[in-house]
């Protein structure tokens, strides 16, 4: 007998709360439902800042799968979430695999969320929706690296779809609201329009608190062995690209933060380069260096 596939599919729910208890803050809520789960709360930089880390028990997501997680940052607490492992989206039996993460950020909070790359399959049909509500005073994060296709085995994704809808909010005002899709097809692979032969993208976004221009042009200088091709300036933002065959960088100054996207071949490039963006970030607004998860050093 076939097992129908939507029957097989998991349904995980993950719901984190955080209280500022103690002068510490603490996990004090963690509902889970398989085959997501969250390791117990780490404080390798001190009690203020909690660390978490997610896990996906199954090992990977097949179509029909529904993830959907909820963050809850009570007023005044710090917390890091990270994954343990990069996760893998497999080819698609015919439906659509979908990640759905809505955060709630109090006043006076901070959420870094940091998850490890995430790898579609060729032939994966996968969407996830990222929606953040941001109290005045609080602060966000966050970034993805998404790997189109096995790149190492010299697959590409020639087939499937992968959509990413981030929204985040203030007081029911927009700050940033951001769709990407791509078809698995060849013309889109090779395209300077779309990976132009690149397996990796990613973006990194910080909002919350205005990101002055000195600080712009130290994340710039990260990439001056390389050559500019264009640079834009407005009133609400400023935006600066640089090419070279190895990748494309783009950093932007927006009214409430900033902006860091990657297109490139290299997994510990992009992740360097946003741990340099990231160390910035932590040091000029959160007053605190870096402290990379230990998940990431195994």
């Amino acid at each position: 007998m076939i097992e129908n596939p939507q029957t097989a599919a998991w349904h995980g729910k993950l719901n984190l709360i955080y209280a500022h208890r103690q002068n510490s803050t603490q996990l004090i809520y963690n509902h889970h439902q398989a085959p997501l789960k969250v390791q117990r709360a780490f404080y390798p930089e001190g009690e203020k800042v909690c660390h978490s880390v997610m896990l996906h028990t199954a090992g990977g997501v097949v179509g029909g799968d529904r993830l959907s997680s909820h963050f809850h940052l009570q007023p005044n607490t710090q917390a890091l979430i990270t994954t343990a492992a990069a996760s893998k989206i497999y080819r698609s039996n015919g439906l659509q695999a979908r990640q759905t993460i809505d955060i709630q950020i109090d006043a006076g909070a901070c959420l870094e969320f940091l998850p490890q790359e995430t790898i579609l399959f060729n032939g994966a049909d996968y969407r996830q929706d990222l929606r953040v509500e941001l109290a005045t005073g609080a602060s966000f994060l966050g970034w993805e690296i998404t790997r189109l296709g096995r790149s190492a085995r010299g697959e590409k994704f020639l087939e499937g779809e992968w959509r990413s809808h981030t929204e985040i909010w203030q007081q029911g005002v927009p700050l940033w609201i951001d769709r990407q899709f791509l078809p698995g097809n060849t013309e889109i692979f090779h395209s300077p329009h779309g990976l132009f032969g690149q397996p990796i993208v990613g973006s990194l976004l910080w909002l919350g608190y205005p990101v002055s221009t000195e600080i712009i042009e130290q994340v710039r200088s990260l990439f001056t062995q390389h050559s500019a091709l264009s640079t834009e300036h407005s009133t609400l933002y400023t935006q600066h690209s640089i090419l070279n065959t190895q990748h494309l960088v783009g950093v932007t100054q927006l009214e409430h933060g900033l902006l860091c996207r990657y297109r490139g071949a290299s997994t510990s490039e992009v992740r360097n380069w946003f741990t340099a963006v990231w160390q910035i970030l932590r040091t000029s607004f959160l007053n605190r260096n870096i402290c990379i998860p230990r998940v990431w050093q195994i």
